[in-house]
């Protein structure tokens, strides 16, 4: 098995290319769910599909009951590994 270090300029690079990435991803995801309902209407069909759209406006606000429950069972399992 062939082993590598990473050097800090690899870990650099990474690190800014997933701060990037995830940056863009919610930039869209903002304009999408909050920005565009706000912005006058638009003539091309792509923007104006995401005006008329309601999903993704109540995609997070419906999603955070669930990531609730997850992390309290997430946190659950971990007590009961630790004390079993």
């Amino acid at each position: 098995m062939i082993s590598r270090f990473i050097t800090a300029n690899e870990r650099v690079f990474w690190g800014g290319l997933l701060v990037i990435f995830g940056s863009t991803f919610f930039g869209g995801f903002l304009y999408t769910a909050v920005i565009s309902k706000l912005v006058s209407n638009s003539d091309n069909a792509i923007i104006s599909a995401i005006q008329n759209d309601r999903y993704y406006c109540f995609l997070v606000p419906l999603t955070l009951p669930v990531l609730v429950v997850a992390v309290y069972f997430y946190w659950l399992s971990m007590k009961m590994f630790k004390h079993a």
